[in-house]
């Protein structure tokens, strides 16, 4: 059977599935507690009440412990175990003892602190701008629809298209590499291989998610610079503010708590980045991060201890910023 039927064989049991569960939980529970009639109906009433809705959270639940809890808790298992051909053996903390002591860790955890510090930061300014410059512009729409288009485009996907755009091919031949085919155009002696460039090729791989994540913070501060009053617009104006100061002074400071979320939200996405450093250079040149060591230690290393271990150290940068991201949200919208 093809995959895609088994995909879509799936997703119609599952639908049925929970459609069944919700009619015969709601079905049973009637009958038990809701009988025609009885002496202790009011009771039974609010006994139903309370049930009902653990009823119907329960699917949810169920894949949240499945899907979550439980991939969590045996990841750490995990971590503080080695495993053999005969079972796995406990040994405490020598797997994060051996990870702290490998150098392919800590050239993973530097990158992926250059990724937050850079990626983050220009993302949210770039999106900041475009968002501010396109509601000034007649055809405004036309060009946050091209700004935003890379984020309908897979991290693979724009992986392969910024291949192609660094690609260098030998100087005698047509280059099909954009910035090699600038690059001689105004003078350059050779084609360059810039994803192999120490240092430099890390910012080249940070352009690809930095071109992703524009179009998302763009769009959403888009919608907050718009939620700013007219009238604190129009009094700012009156008192003398030029554009700079009516745009620092006065937009930026009322959608500062949205500016962190869309902050928060992208360094969480850098926290987790894998694809885009699988797709271009497999980790090489120095280009390795923590959620591709993790991978190269548990599926081409067989190590799933230490593997284990980079994946809790990786849930552990990255669990602290999103609650709060949860919390902030939450109070943004109050």
């Amino acid at each position: 059977m093809q995959p895609i039927i088994q995909g879509l064989l799936m997703i119609s049991a599952s639908v049925v599935f929970c459609l069944g569960y919700y009619y015969l939980s709601n079905w049973l529970l009637d009958n038990i507690f809701l009988p025609a009639h009885g002496k202790n109906i009011n009771r039974n009433i609010s006994l139903a009440n309370q049930i009902r809705p653990w009823l119907f959270l329960f699917p949810a639940l169920f894949a949240l412990l499945v899907y979550l809890a439980y991939p969590v808790l045996e990841t750490l298992r995990l971590s503080l175990t080695e495993r053999h051909a005969y079972g796995d053996e406990w040994v405490g903390l020598a797997n994060y003892a051996q990870m702290f002591n490998d150098q392919k860790f800590w050239e993973a955890f530097r990158n992926n602190m250059s990724w937050l510090v850079i990626v983050p930061a220009i993302s949210t300014g770039f999106g900041l701008l475009a968002a501010h410059l396109t509601d000034r512009i007649g055809w405004g729409n036309a060009a946050k629809s091209i700004i935003f288009m890379p984020m309908a485009i897979s991290f693979v996907g724009a992986s392969v298209i910024w291949k192609l755009v660094y690609d260098a091919r030998p100087v005698d031949q047509d280059q099909i590499g954009l910035i090699n085919a600038l690059y001689l155009f105004f003078g350059g002696d050779a084609p360059q291989t810039w994803i192999t460039m120490s240092l430099w090729n890390n910012l080249f791989l940070m352009i690809v998610l930095i071109w992703i994540q524009t179009g998302f913070a763009m769009m959403i501060l888009a919608a907050a610079l718009r939620s700013i009053p007219e009238e604190t617009i129009e009094a700012a104006i009156i008192d003398g503010s030029n554009p700079w100061q009516l745009f620092f002074r006065i937009k930026v400071p009322q959608i500062k708590g949205t500016i962190l979320v869309v902050w928060t939200t992208i360094t969480i996405t850098v926290l987790k980045v894998f694809d885009i450093v699988y797709a271009m250079t497999n980790g090489h040149w120095g280009t390795q991060v923590l959620a591709n060591y993790m991978f190269d230690k548990f599926f081409r290393g067989n190590d799933w201890g230490v593997g284990s271990a980079a994946a809790i150290v990786l849930m552990l940068l990255v669990t602290p910023i999103m609650v709060w991201n949860v919390k902030h949200a939450r109070k943004e919208m109050q």
